[in-house]
């Protein structure tokens, strides 16, 4: 099967809890080793106070699956504390992938 469906997620910390963001991030990665759907996963720094993350997966159910796990319920209980303010979470259709 082929990469189809991804997830990118931005997300502004708070001021003076960038590494905190940084660490949460970084946690992360274990977590999604658990998820067999989800292909790859980056969790990656745009500028001083923007994060991201970045996922694949080949059908709609695993980019559910994963929108009803681990990551996306720790982000909302970690958020508030964490972040300035919602997530920009987009559903994107991968076009093309090598």
């Amino acid at each position: 099967m082929a990469l189809k469906f991804g997830l990118l997620a931005l997300v502004e910390a708070k001021p003076g809890k960038e590494q905190e963001v940084w660490s949460f991030l970084n946690s992360g990665r274990d977590i999604v080793l658990n998820e067999p759907d989800t292909k790859t996963w980056y969790a990656f720094r745009v500028d001083e106070k923007t994060f991201g993350i970045f996922d694949t997966f080949e059908t709609e159910e695993g980019r559910q699956a994963h929108l009803n796990g681990a990551i996306p319920a720790a982000l909302g209980e970690q958020g508030p504390n964490l972040l300035a303010k919602d997530p920009d979470i987009r559903m994107i259709e991968l076009i093309a992938v090598k």
